[in-house]
């Protein structure tokens, strides 16, 4: 079993890296391998989940454990390979997902590829309550960062400035969070609560 590699990025395609180690190179499958920060020739690690069927041995890889774990996650549901749920993962951020399925969003999940209906209403139905030990977000980790902006300096009468410093926790820069503000407050129709800000900021982000 291989958990990770560590090693030089010698070659990258559309759906695959080339990992060197020790002279030994290895095609590691992954979402997007265009994305990764690393350039060739230059070290990187990357988390594999080691697939084995009857005709190949597959190695899948992910910049972070918490891509890794989840990706093992989805592949729990009935109905999710390995290449639907890598095609998940290079659709949406990790933390998106995870709030998808928690908040039972099957109009979201039917977005991803390879996702019908059933088969999103199958991974909430398997996960939402297998998720929490992941360290990748989710709605509760939004909802429970947001009052802790608040307390470092965000005044509590402000949703969306709550909403914005919880997103930035998961990661999302201050610019993102600022370019999908318009299109958040359009849709929010009045609504007031972080909590609804939050929700439609994390669709809005999906949908770019």
């Amino acid at each position: 079993m291989i958990d990770y590699l560590k090693g030089i990025l010698a070659h990258r395609e559309n759906d695959y890296v080339v990992i060197d180690v020790n002279g030994v190179g290895y095609r590691v499958f992954c979402s997007n391998p265009y994305g990764l920060t690393t350039d060739e020739g230059s070290k990187l690690t990357m988390y594999i989940h080691y697939h084995v069927r009857e005709d190949a041995i597959l190695l899948f890889g992910f910049p972070t454990r918490e891509e890794q774990s989840l990706f093992r996650r989805l592949l729990d549901v009935s109905g999710v390979g390995p290449r639907v749920a890598l095609g998940i993962l290079s659709a949406g951020r990790p933390d998106a997902i995870v709030s998808a399925i928690y908040q039972e969003d099957i109009v979201f999940l039917t977005r991803l590829p390879g996702i019908g209906k059933k088969t999103a209403q199958r991974i909430v139905l398997d996960l939402k309550d297998k998720l929490s030990d992941l360290s990748v977000g989710g709605l509760d980790t939004l909802l429970a960062s947001a009052p802790q902006a608040a307390a470092s300096g965000a005044p509590a009468s402000a949703p969306w400035t709550e909403a914005k410093m919880a997103l930035m926790a998961l990661g999302y820069t201050e610019a993102e969070v600022d370019r999908i503000r318009p299109a958040v407050q359009k849709l929010a129709e009045g609504s007031e609560s972080t909590d609804a800000l939050i929700k439609l900021a994390l669709k809005a982000m999906m949908q770019g």
